[in-house]
């Protein structure tokens, strides 16, 4: 039987970029943005607050572009300082490159496992899901689930009864399965 695990974001990440007033470089985006139209020509920013100093930074989403050529469904989630687009746009590489930002996802996700039914049985076959791109090392994922510490699941792995067709060391933001043999 396979077990279906969901990684998913409880909250936008904190953006990394160094803060020009404090130094820092983590920032918060919850999903406020600017929008400023210029005759047939728009821009609009994601706002960012320093998690220090409270400085905001504007994070470019649309530069000079053409007002007919933004989906309508989308201007409507700028004006209406949607969070959820906060996040998508975030994920965004072009977004991310434009800016040169990077995104800090601790604390920021959690791990659904749908209960300890898997715990009991002896072979325990597991699809990870994620919900969003989210960069988190697999075995971290697998020792929280299974309710293991980071150095038995390396020992298990070392001895065969943890395999997955993925590299377990590292990080990883797409979906994978594993299978663990206690």
């Amino acid at each position: 039987m396979l077990d279906t695990w969901l990684v998913a974001p409880t909250c936008p990440p904190l953006v990394i970029r160094r803060c020009h007033a404090c130094a820092s470089e983590r920032f918060r985006a919850d999903g406020a943005f600017r929008v400023n139209a210029n005759h047939k020509l728009i821009d609009a920013w994601l706002l960012a607050l320093c998690t220090s100093c409270e400085e905001t930074a504007k994070l470019t989403v649309l530069e000079r572009t053409h007002v007919r050529s933004v989906r309508p469904a989308l201007l409507d989630r700028l004006h209406g300082n949607d969070p959820g687009l906060a996040t998508e746009l975030l994920q965004d590489p072009a977004v991310r490159r434009r800016n040169r930002i990077a995104l800090d996802w601790n604390n920021a996700w959690r791990l659904d496992t749908g209960g300890s039914a898997h715990m009991e049985r002896e072979v325990v076959e597991v699809a990870v899901r994620f919900a969003a791109r989210i960069p988190v090392r697999p075995l971290r994922l697998i020792a929280q689930g299974c309710g293991l510490s980071r150095a038995e699941a390396e020992r298990l792995i070392a001895e065969g009864k943890l395999v997955s067709a993925v590299r377990l060391s590292g990080k990883l933001s797409d979906d994978f399965t594993f299978t663990l043999k206690r």
